[in-house]
């Protein structure tokens, strides 16, 4: 495949993303009924969720043109492959984008479409295997990067790029198609994603963006030269993915609460805590995966030792460590004891606290230890009536007074 076909596709993969992109947008700021019956949610917050089949198709009609076209005939079944398998996994993601169901009815369907991947590139059976679990990793590892605006889309444009130079140094160059063509086409989405994002990857961008780059990574290491460290360059491509996934399980394990409940334990999250803002988390995690990407490809081109690998593992693991030590979970709320809200709340009528009659000058309380009689009258608030001040006379008195 020339570099004319490439540039081409990546052109028309830019194009197509934003022209859809846009058209979404549209549709998601019309009018609508505010809420579907049975609970739906909104026809507006649906296509802002979906927005990331723009992306698929995007980049799978720019790629699928150029198979067409016949621009990488050496390696159509590897490049076939990828597609079929990202737009098997895109297709799930969109069901539950518009549907959600439970996150472990995609395994079996991710591996499915990893094997047909492995089966169609022709990859040994030793090297198949290691190949669909390191796909079915890396897909649900970019996966949950997809909670933050722009941040998935920043940092997968980040990995795109390095496989694209990955791939334009190694022995295949068709298997630069899909790098280039994922690489336009976020980087269209981008524009609609950052935050304040109009649209959002969702489930279905968000797993064809993985797949795509797990599958790319595995094909690509599968043809490299046998000089090169690809088998220690590749996977260092995915560490910030990686982090995030170590990070996650590691706190949801020490806080005994279930691994695949999604909740605010990410990385963009524990930032947001220490006042890093939106925009700045997702720049801070793609300058954070540049790193290990230009590692990665400055080994694979044979320009620096293999041991520089080590480098970005390292650093991202005391990176997690640190970031184990800003708290994820708020501690529950201890409800207050019956006692103490007993002695504390006066008696009610109505909702108003009534207040204690205080005695008349001159008038004597009840004796200490008794409460007032029971036949004391009361006014029609409940209140206790006031006896009128004694005079010193007798009724007798009163009685012959007057008559």
């Amino acid at each position: 495949m020339n570099v004319l076909g490439i540039i081409a596709s990546g052109v028309a993969a830019l194009f197509i993303t934003v022209a859809l992109a846009k058209g979404a947008r549209r549709a998601a700021l019309r009018p609508h009924a505010p809420d579907e019956p049975g609970g739906r949610a909104p026809r507006a917050a649906a296509l802002r969720r979906a927005g990331g089949a723009t992306v698929v198709l995007g980049v799978g009609t720019a790629a699928g043109g150029a198979l067409w076209l016949g621009a990488a005939d050496d390696s159509a079944g590897s490049v076939v492959g990828l597609l079929a398998g990202a737009g098997i996994v895109a297709a799930l993601g969109l069901v539950h984008d518009l549907k959600p169901f439970r996150a472990a009815l995609r395994l079996p369907v991710q591996t499915a479409a990893a094997v047909l991947v492995v089966c169609l590139a022709g990859l040994s059976p030793a090297a198949g295997v290691l190949a669909v679990l390191w796909i079915v990793l890396v897909t649900n590892a970019f996966a949950l990067l997809d909670h933050a605006d722009g941040l998935l889309t920043t940092v997968g444009l980040v990995t795109a790029a390095g496989l694209l130079a990955c791939a334009a140094l190694g022995g295949d160059p068709a298997l630069t198609l899909l790098p280039a063509t994922l690489v336009a086409g976020l980087a269209g989405f981008l524009l609609h994603n950052w935050h304040p994002a109009r649209l959002r990857l969702g489930a279905s961008g968000a797993q064809f963006t993985g797949f795509a780059l797990a599958a790319s990574g595995a094909l690509i290491q599968e043809a490299a030269p046998s000089g090169r460290a690809a088998w220690a360059a590749l996977p260092v491509l995915a560490t910030v993915a990686l982090a995030d996934t170590a990070l996650v399980l590691i706190s949801r394990r020490r806080a005994a609460r279930s691994l695949l409940r999604d909740t605010d334990d990410h990385i963009a999250h524990r930032l947001r805590r220490v006042r890093v803002t939106v925009p700045g988390t997702a720049v801070l995690l793609g300058l954070w995966a540049a790193v290990p990407v230009t590692t990665a490809t400055l080994v694979y081109a044979e320009l620096l030792h293999p041991a520089f690998l080590l480098l970005p593992p390292a650093g991202s693991v005391a990176a997690v460590f640190v970031l184990l030590r800003i708290p994820a979970y708020t501690p529950p709320r201890t409800a207050p004891s019956r006692t103490a809200s007993r002695r504390t709340t006066a008696p009610t009528t109505g909702g108003a606290a009534i207040p204690s009659a205080a005695p008349a000058p001159g008038a004597a309380g009840p004796a200490p230890g008794k409460g007032a009689p029971s036949g004391t009258a009361r006014t029609a608030a409940g209140h206790p009536t006031v006896p009128p001040p004694p005079t010193g006379r007798s009724a007798a008195g009163v009685a012959a007074e007057r008559s």
